[in-house]
């Protein structure tokens, strides 16, 4: 099931959403062209639990932030700005630009401080823009909570267009965020 876009109409141009997802692109191909030196960057722009509770200051504290700009992989990264891309537009229209921003960032912040909570003694950068996406999932379905997805599922080679309850949709997507990180730290 591969979703297309959901049936809500945003009014406005999703400025800030569009700059979300260039700004997360434009880093994750500026990163690949550096090669093994990627893995430094990540290291220094990642979270890292144990470092961050040992030695708080600003450089730790901003990677709260800059974490949600890096990505583990293609795959990481599309599904995200793909998520991002179909129900960001709403979310932002409904909030205005500036607070959706700031809402975006915040939720990234504390999916951080979160995993950071549960797991203190972690070396391994943590990356990603997913808890900030999970929190523009759970606002969008706050807002708009009949809203639908229209889906392309392929079946035997053909296309069939499913629409379904977004909120369907969000809930799959959240149960893969997850599989996901525990299929990470197996």
């Amino acid at each position: 099931m591969f979703p297309l876009r959901d049936t809500v109409r945003a009014r406005s141009f999703p400025i800030v959403n569009w700059l979300l997802i260039t700004i997360n692109v434009l880093i994750f191909i500026v990163l690949i062209g550096l090669g093994p030196q990627a893995e430094v960057w990540a290291t220094a722009l990642g979270v890292i639990p144990s470092r961050l509770l040992q030695h708080f200051d600003l450089h730790n504290a901003l990677t709260l932030l800059t974490s949600m700009f890096l990505h583990g992989g293609w795959a990481h990264l599309f599904s995200n700005m793909f998520a991002l891309y179909i129900f960001g537009d709403n979310v932002e229209d409904r909030m205005g630009s500036g607070r959706y921003l700031l809402f975006y960032l915040f939720c990234g912040v504390v999916a951080a401080l979160v995993h950071v909570a549960f797991n203190p003694h972690s070396s391994i950068p943590t990356v990603g823009a997913s808890g900030a996406i999970s929190g523009v999932l759970a606002a969008y379905l706050i807002f708009f909570p009949l809203a639908r997805v229209i889906t392309l599922v392929p079946l035997f080679f053909l296309p069939w267009f499913v629409e379904i309850p977004a909120i369907l949709y969000i809930g799959l997507w959240f149960i893969s965020q997850l599989l996901n990180g525990f299929l990470t730290i197996v």
